[in-house]
């Protein structure tokens, strides 16, 4: 991901966190494109069906339809995909839950923060650890992304 701009990918139901983010990356000091899906559904869809693949995808585990552990599991499977690096963004949090996530290939979980701020901190340092991180296995002690 040494390209100007870092095209992502958001697999979000709710409209409300989709434009935090979209807000969030707007006042980052990188260059972004952002495509946003609604549903895991959607999301598998638009991977399958694109030339280009996104640099980075952000994935919601609560979603309609089909769900992000159920995404995650396809991303990887896929010889196509599974290159590509998958950030768990999710309201919850359950140690057991991001344990599984870890193991089954997630570059790194975020749980939303509620203030703006930390929402720009932590897609922040996810970007550039991706960015500076290539195809490298992310430690166990930086899976998850914390504000400051």
């Amino acid at each position: 991901m040494r390209t100007a701009t870092i095209n992502l990918l958001l697999a979000d139901d709710d409209i409300d966190d989709c434009m935090f983010f979209r807000d969030a990356l707007d006042e980052l000091p990188l260059t972004t494109n952002l495509t946003t899906v609604s549903d895991g559904v959607e999301l598998m869809r638009y991977l399958t069906s694109q030339g280009d693949l996104p640099d980075v995808i952000f994935l919601d585990l609560n979603m309609p339809r089909k769900n992000g552990y159920e995404c995650l599991a396809e991303i990887k499977q896929n010889v196509n995909l599974a290159a590509v690096p998958v950030i768990i963004y999710s309201t919850s949090f359950d140690t057991e839950v991001v344990d599984l996530l870890f193991e089954k290939g997630a570059r790194h979980y975020i749980r939303k923060p509620g203030d703006f701020s930390k929402i720009k901190e932590v897609i922040h340092r996810a970007l550039l650890m991706i960015r500076n991180s290539e195809k490298v296995k992310t430690a166990k002690d930086k899976f998850v992304i914390q504000p400051v």
